[in-house]
């Protein structure tokens, strides 16, 4: 039997908002395996996460260059230890900049992106006395339309998507630019994880799938009709962790898929939405 932590326990009540005593008890069931544990609290309807979510666990900032045009963009994370630091004028300057290196150079990896960026950082971190890091980064360019860009008011969370079209003179609409902005405004707010169903990755819809079944049984809902339940709960997935399934968060009777659609008719018009990056400070990727 695992030692269960107050450690493990805290992690758990991080990722899940679920109370400390229900906690203990779902690693101790899983013998302290996290994600079962995540998994099985989702069953039991003691979670208040939807879904797994990277947690921020550095101080930092997401830096963000757009281009001429916003035909292309790119964002960088820098992690510091403290939110002071973070605040520093100087080393905001440094967030913005290396935005604008991967901008300009466009590195193939984080070892570049070092050799572009490392004797700065470490000038910075002699000045500052503080630890500080690179972290991910990413660039987009539109072959044809426009790229929006967002970062959060306390500059954790930085996003950049991709908005096509097929009339070369709609790219620098204003009406296609203020569309991207706000699309990137609803993907830093709700973390879409992909722009459609097809989109997602099917490993993820099969555990949301058995996690539904599961929890659907607990209920005492006959197996007969557990089927039809979950797929009502899968299609409600959907609508969360899809982009173009979701409600507008300034309008949650229009979706998202609509919004675009009443765009395009106004400008005449063909849109599609293309890639998007959303970075979050700290965040844990698989």
């Amino acid at each position: 039997m695992a030692t269960i932590t107050a450690g493990m326990v805290k992690e758990l009540r991080e990722r899940t908002g679920a109370g400390m005593m229900d906690c203990k008890t779902a690693l101790t069931e899983n013998g302290g395996d996290l994600e079962a544990a995540i998994d099985w609290l989702r069953q039991k309807g003691l979670s208040k996460a939807a879904r797994k979510a990277g947690r921020a666990t550095s101080e930092g900032l997401i830096g963000c260059f757009v281009g001429e045009g916003s035909q292309a963009a790119a964002l960088a994370e820098v992690q510091c230890e403290t939110d002071f630091v973070a605040r520093n004028e100087a080393f905001r300057a440094f967030a913005a900049a290396a935005a604008a290196r991967v901008f300009d150079r466009n590195p193939a990896d984080a070892a570049v992106l070092d050799a572009l960026l490392g004797d700065e950082l470490r000038n910075l971190i002699a000045t500052l006395g503080e630890n500080m890091s690179l972290g991910r980064f990413a660039r987009l360019e539109a072959q044809q339309g426009c790229i929006g860009s967002y970062v959060h008011s306390n500059g954790k969370i930085g996003v950049l998507v991709e908005v096509l079209c097929q009339n070369p003179a709609t790219a620098g609409d204003p009406g296609l630019l203020e569309l991207a902005h706000n699309l990137a405004m609803q993907l830093a707010a709700t973390g879409a994880a992909a722009l459609d169903p097809a989109g997602l990755d099917p490993a993820l819809v099969a555990r949301e799938r058995e996690i539904q079944r599961q929890k659907t049984l607990d209920e005492g809902k006959p197996a007969h009709i557990a089927d039809k339940i979950v797929e009502g709960r899968i299609q409600k997935f959907y609508q969360e962790v899809c982009l173009l399934e979701q409600a507008y968060i300034r309008d949650d009777k229009v979706l998202i898929r609509d919004l675009v659609r009443a765009r395009a008719e106004s400008l005449g018009d063909a849109l599609r939405v293309g890639r998007f990056v959303r970075l979050q400070l700290g965040e844990e990727t698989a």
